[in-house]
């Protein structure tokens, strides 16, 4: 019944499938930046923690009985962490977006939504009536300025942008903030790539900017990414929590999130705040090593290197597997033009790094 539109996409070299790697491939491709996905001992006190529970799954949705002291827990430690005021644990990054941008725009408000955010958001966009939606051009503080002044709102201004943009690495421009706090704005901030790998906390971009949250500020963050688990978090004021928790569809009509997910990710959370030290000296090390061998000034652990072609972006991907090493090959329509998607997990050694990184330099 597809067959045309999938040969479109075979010609275009951009057919995708699953695949079960390797496990001896050395992995600069995933989005695991801590190598927390094989901390055995994590792992373990969240199981044990889970094995002292009466029940093992949530059961139900949040507002019904699926909501847990598990849960509870992991939003209180959340919330005293990010200095926000309350917090809301989700399903997945994925959800939380829908759950934001579906509930909290309201008739009379305006969206206005960097053009590289991301695929959920977007989504959660088409939702809304087309007029409440204002895109503007990738972190460019200025062009949002500019919508923002020359576009009649009614009701609330909602800014939403990522702290580290998925696929380019680069960090959303503070000046965004400053706009919000001006404008009187709600600014959304996902978090998923920033949380765990930027600021003297290693909490993200409000730590890294050394930002204060406000009662304007939403952040997001997911627990599949530096974590090493699998949900979502929203942190905020207590009457935007409050607020998703009665009218978010994403929330109230799903069942609450995996009991064991969200107890690993507590783990994940402690780890990371007794280990900031150890674990942001191994992040710069790594990131010498792409400045040095790549040219590339990076804050962040994604390092996109474009190559402009899908054929050879696979190519040079099937190579480095060849020689042990798995990186991404991301095409359209996930980026504008092809790349090569290098993660600079802090479980591999520098050395290894640096080898991957020279065979890159030599197949680019």
């Amino acid at each position: 019944m597809y067959s045309k539109e999938l040969n479109s996409i075979k010609k275009s070299n951009r057919y995708r499938k699953r695949e079960i790697y390797d496990e001896n491939l050395i992995d600069l491709a995933s989005n695991d930046y801590l190598g927390l996905s094989t901390n055995k001992e994590l792992f373990e006190n969240a199981y044990k923690k889970i094995l002292k529970e009466k029940y093992s799954s949530p059961k139900a949705s949040m507002l019904v009985n699926g909501y847990s002291k598990i849960h509870k827990d992991f939003e209180d430690a959340l919330k005293k962490a990010n200095n926000f005021e309350d917090a809301l644990v989700v399903g997945s990054g994925f959800l939380a977006n829908i759950s934001m941008i579906e509930a909290l725009v309201r008739k009379g408000d305006v969206l206005f939504l960097d053009e590289d955010y991301h695929a959920s958001g977007m989504l959660a966009s088409k939702l809304l009536d087309e007029k409440q939606v204002v895109i503007f051009k990738h972190n460019d503080h200025k062009n949002l300025d500019e919508k923002i002044n020359s576009t009649i709102v009614k009701g609330r201004k909602i800014i939403a942008i990522e702290g580290v943009y998925s696929m380019g690495g680069d960090l959303a421009a503070k000046e965004i903030f400053d706009i919000a706090q001006k404008q009187n704005a709600l600014l959304i901030v996902d978090e998923a790539h920033s949380s765990g790998v930027l600021g003297e906390n290693l909490l993200g971009i409000f730590s890294h900017y050394k930002i204060k949250p406000q009662k304007n500020h939403i952040k997001m963050g997911t627990l599949g990414k530096a974590y090493g688990s699998y949900g979502a978090y929203i942190l905020a004021s207590n009457e935007i929590i409050e607020f998703l928790l009665n009218r978010a569809k994403a929330v109230i009509y799903t069942t609450a999130p995996s009991l064991f997910d969200i107890a690993l990710g507590h783990e994940a959370l402690n780890f990371i705040l007794k280990n900031t030290d150890f674990l942001k000296n191994r992040i710069n090390s790594n990131l010498q090593v792409i400045n040095d061998i790549l040219g590339i000034n990076s804050d962040s652990l994604i390092i996109p290197i474009e190559i402009a072609d899908n054929k050879k972006v696979i190519e040079i991907q099937t190579q480095l597997k060849e020689k042990g090493y798995l990186v991404g090959a991301i095409r359209q329509p996930t980026v504008k033009s092809a790349i090569i998607r290098l993660i600079a997990k802090i479980d591999i050694s520098t050395d290894e790094l640096a080898k991957v990184c020279r065979l890159i330099k030599e197949l680019k």
